[in-house]
């Protein structure tokens, strides 16, 4: 019993530090003036639509994600989803305005690459404790075991269906978007199992 405890708590930690870095990241890329990180131009359409706080838009983003999840593969969802989705969001308002730019554009380039490369990162930590995905990882994964697909396809698709929605709503595409679409999937795969075979979780 002593033993599982500390695996729950191992597991539970690693998905807050997970949440953290891929909330970082996320930020850290929307705000460097390349457009937003694929999911983060839905939630800055609605966010503009409703006169709402990113992180605001970003949990009704997840509450819909989470009901799609809960329908199609409730195996997915579990008591890491919805402690996930409270420190991703509150997260990300709290990051919002503690990014420092530079004048040069080169030096932003490289800070929203650095945040795609973090956000990438951290989603494929927090999904290895495996005590239910994020919202948006509870699609992607749902999707990808049930139909026998590869995680990073999954993603690259629902990484431009959610831009192309996001756009509509009024969100900014742009180079960090095209970069997010081809980069993030095949490091969240990386990570995913990486960490759990590092972890031993």
């Amino acid at each position: 019993m002593k033993n599982d405890n500390k695996k729950t708590l191992k597991k539970l930690a690693i998905l807050v530090i997970g949440s953290i870095i891929a909330a970082y990241g996320i930020t850290l890329a929307l705000y460097a003036g390349f457009g937003g990180a694929t999911l983060a131009v839905l939630w800055q359409g609605i966010a503009r639509t409703f006169h709402i706080s990113i992180g605001t838009a970003s949990f009704v983003v997840a509450l819909g994600m989470i009901l799609f999840a809960l329908i199609y593969d409730k195996s997915q969802i579990h008591i890491g989803t919805v402690l996930y989705q409270i420190v991703y969001s509150t997260c990300v308002d709290l990051f919002a305005n503690c990014h420092i730019y530079s004048t040069y554009k080169w030096i932003n380039f490289l800070i929203m690459l650095l945040g795609v490369v973090l956000f990438a990162v951290g989603t494929g930590l927090y999904a290895s404790a495996s005590l239910g995905r994020g919202s948006y990882e509870a699609v992607t994964f749902a999707l990808a075991e049930k139909n026998h697909w590869q995680i990073k396809f999954v993603r690259m698709a629902l990484d431009i269906l959610v831009v192309v929605t996001g756009v509509l709503f009024g969100g900014k595409f742009g180079v960090c978007t095209l970069i997010t679409v081809i980069i993030s999937g095949p490091i969240i795969q990386f990570v995913n199992a990486k960490a759990k075979q590092v972890l031993k979780i």
